[in-house]
């Protein structure tokens, strides 16, 4: 699992690795990802690498917050565990917004 310094290919903002041992796997500005993992987190074995767009959220129970993405090219989901220095709030606020 590789845990780097990226730019957003959404809103192009330098993103920062995470320093509490998980990799990133989206952009904490606009919640952004790549479809990268195929069948489980890290694997990094998807052949598509379209945009990944936040569109929902929820909690679990062992988890915590999660960010639903769907993928703009194949429509794959992907739950994904929010990190703490995500704008989670602003995306919790513009979605309930309408």
């Amino acid at each position: 699992m590789r845990n780097e310094t990226f730019e957003c290919l959404h809103c192009g903002n330098r993103v920062l690795p995470h320093t509490q041992g998980s990799a990133r796997n989206h952009c904490p500005y606009c919640l952004y990802s790549l479809h990268l993992d195929e069948d489980i987190p890290g694997d990094r074995a998807s052949l598509c690498h379209g945009m990944m767009k936040p569109i929902d959220f929820t909690y679990k129970k062992k988890k915590g917050d999660m960010i639903l993405h769907e993928c703009q090219k194949c429509g794959k989901t992907i739950l994904n565990k929010v990190a703490p220095d995500d704008d989670f709030i602003g995306f919790v606020r513009r979605k309930n917004e309408g």
